[in-house]
């Protein structure tokens, strides 16, 4: 994937730069149980994606990874190697120009160390090894609260304290204790310290929620031509209640407006919750047309109110899908009015549920503009492919 620069002399920077991480990562000795690949980082100040000319934009969407979780155990940090496989398996087989880390990239809630960016370094790692730009969305576990296991209160306590190898950005000591890490803490940390990540801190009066922001993918011809803008929404959890706020809702109208006053340019919406509008559309015994996917086995679990975000978004003509995860047990994407409602595929071995694991695909053309969608699954398997947009 290009990406536009404004004068050679910045893509000059950021090839060596690209070339500096991969190399180091070539020099890397395996991923093991709880290690951070140490690779050299660089903030990123290229906001703004390139398609190649002639080539559809293609994105890897990683959903509910859950690294982290039960770290204390021994099949705690093999579910994450495992995870690390299925993401290498889609990389390889899809090579895409972008990912999206889709929430609860790791769970917060089960990790007991002070900077639980350690297990989101390894999240990122194999998307960031094959230089790979990529943004973020936070989900209901990535900053929840530790909740300590009742059986540690009875014989034989509370277990060793068993901590990530300290890379580059992070002493052992000073990373390792009983604390939590804050949403503004771990974005701050993929931010300063990763060169290919795109994900920003949204607007301070959206705080408490945070992955609030909207990146263009530009056509070939430079940043003056955008093809589609893609929005990104805190659906919040973990520290604070599940819910886009209205707040949230008020943003994206003055931003959407702002940037795309004729809504002439398409856009996608990520989010991790589904909202309510998910409950009216979700099939019933199985998937049948108009929708399109493999598993239906939840009920949605959807966020505690709906407070204007959807009637923004089902109003908007521009707005053409949204994408959300948190149910592992859904991947089906439904019309709803004039958009798509999508769920993208539980890609980690962490958290609940035993199907299959995954990543939805997205595939963007820009003449004439169409938006397709299918599932990749760890055994290569391509299923429910759909057309998004025509």
């Amino acid at each position: 994937m290009e990406i536009g620069f404004p004068t050679p002399d910045k893509f000059t920077i950021f090839f060596f730069a690209c070339f500096s991480l991969c190399f180091h990562f070539i020099l890397a000795v395996g991923f093991k149980h709880q290690e951070v690949i140490a690779l050299p980082t660089r903030p990123n100040k290229y906001k703004n994606l390139q398609m190649r000319a002639g080539a559809p934009f293609k994105i890897a969407i990683f959903s509910d990874l859950h690294f982290g979780e039960n770290a204390w155990t021994d099949w705690g940090p093999r579910q994450d190697v495992n995870s690390v496989k299925v993401m290498n398996t889609v990389l390889d087989d899809e090579n895409p120009d972008f990912v999206i880390y889709l929430g609860d990239v790791i769970t917060a809630n089960n990790i007991l160390i002070a900077n639980a960016s350690l297990y989101w370094d390894q999240a990122i790692s194999p998307t960031k090894s094959r230089c790979i730009p990529w943004a973020s969305v936070f989900g209901n576990h990535d900053d929840a609260l530790f909740e300590w296991p009742m059986e540690w209160f009875s014989a034989p306590g509370i277990p060793r304290l068993i901590c990530p190898e300290a890379n580059s950005t992070h002493s052992g000591a000073e990373a390792c204790s009983f604390r939590g890490t804050h949403r503004l803490e771990l974005m701050k940390h993929e931010i300063d310290h990763n060169a290919l990540s795109f994900s920003k801190n949204g607007p301070k009066e959206l705080w408490p929620s945070v992955s609030n922001y909207v990146l263009q993918v530009s056509s070939s011809d430079g940043p003056k031509s955008p093809v589609v803008y893609l929005y990104f929404l805190d659906s919040g959890g973990g520290s604070y209640p599940e819910v886009i706020s209205s707040a949230q809702a008020d943003w994206f109208q003055h931003k959407s407006e702002e940037i795309n006053p004729d809504s002439r340019v398409p856009e996608l919406i990520f989010w991790h919750i589904p909202s309510q509008a998910y409950k009216k559309v979700a099939p019933w015994f199985g998937i049948h047309q108009p929708c399109v996917g493999l598993i239906n086995k939840e009920g949605v679990a959807a966020q505690e109110a709906e407070l204007g975000i959807m009637k923004l978004l089902t109003k908007r003509p521009s707005v053409k899908a949204i994408f959300v995860g948190h149910n592992h047990g859904l991947d089906w994407c439904c019309p709803s009015e004039k958009l798509w409602l999508c769920f993208a595929r539980h890609t980690g071995y962490g958290g609940y549920g035993d199907w299959a694991r995954g990543a939805r695909i997205l595939e963007i053309t820009q003449k004439p503009f169409s938006v397709k969608s299918w599932i990749r699954m760890e055994d290569n398997v391509v299923h429910s492919r759909v057309v998004l947009s025509p």
